[in-house]
Formats: C-alpha cells, structure tokens, sequence
C-alpha cells in the first residue's frame, strides 16, 4: 500500500507541474502581448541629411539643401518632424494654432524658443527627437509655428 500511496503521489505531483508549467507559459504569452509596444518610431532623413551622407544624385537635391529654409520648408519638416505631438498635443506639447497656449511662450521671445527646441525642454527631447535636422532647420520649424500661433 505504501508503494502504491507514494507513487500516486508522485504522478499527481508530475501532473500538477505539468499544469502550472503550461499555465506559465500561457501567463507570458498574454503579459508579453500585454506590453508589446504599440507601433515603431521612425526617422525620416531629410534631404540636408541625404546630401551629407552622400545619397543625393543630382545638382538640384544639392541646391534644395543649401537654399535658406523657408516658410514651406517649415511646415514640411513640422508635418514629418512635429506633428506627432504639436498636431495631438501629446506630453503637454502647445498645439500648433492654440493662441492660448502659445501667448506665453511666445512671450519669451523666440531665442528662447529656439533654445528649446534645439536641446530640449521638459517632455520634448532636443530637435522634437528628430536628431538629424540641423538647427537652421529647426528655427526655421519654430518660425513657422509661431507664425500659424500668435
């Protein structure tokens, strides 16, 4: 009796480790589904940093580049570069257009704001992120949000 007693007991032991073992594994596949992030950050190059690198092919790539950054070039680059949080007004970000929440930014004047969105400040890291851009480029971003701000 002793015999049979221990090895029922043994099975059932095995059982039950088998059980919790599957059970584990179905745990981690839903808490991995769980945190999985989701979407992909993706940096675009912009044709400054294309022609830098060596990919732009033709004259007129390299003109655009050494051009002065205008106003369209700004909502360009605020389209591709910004938008994911001045559009949605992600991490407390002023949304573009939002004259309230721009007046006092503004009023720091625009050396300031410069300043900020070349090195970062408070949730926005420097460049919007967008690391790539030069820091003309980001002035002239800063020019064009201001202007569609206040």
């Amino acid at each position: 009796m002793i015999t049979r007693t221990v090895v029922n007991t043994a099975v059932a032991a095995l059982a039950a480790s088998v059980m919790m073992s599957l059970t584990a594994n179905a745990d981690d596949t839903e808490i991995i589904e769980r945190v999985k992030p989701a979407g992909n950050l993706i940096i675009l190059e912009t044709t400054e940093t294309a022609i830098a690198a060596g990919t732009a092919t033709n004259t007129e790539s390299a003109e655009a580049a050494s051009a002065p950054a205008t106003a369209d070039a700004g909502k360009a680059t605020y389209t591709t570069a910004c938008f994911a949080c001045h559009g949605t007004g992600a991490a407390g970000a002023p949304i573009l257009g939002n004259k309230d929440a721009w007046a006092m930014r503004v009023g720091q004047g625009k050396e300031t704001l410069y300043s900020h969105a070349i090195n970062g400040f408070k949730a926005m890291p420097p460049k919007g992120g967008a690391t790539t851009l030069s820091d003309d480029v980001v002035k002239t971003v800063v020019d064009y949000m201001v202007e569609q701000s206040s």
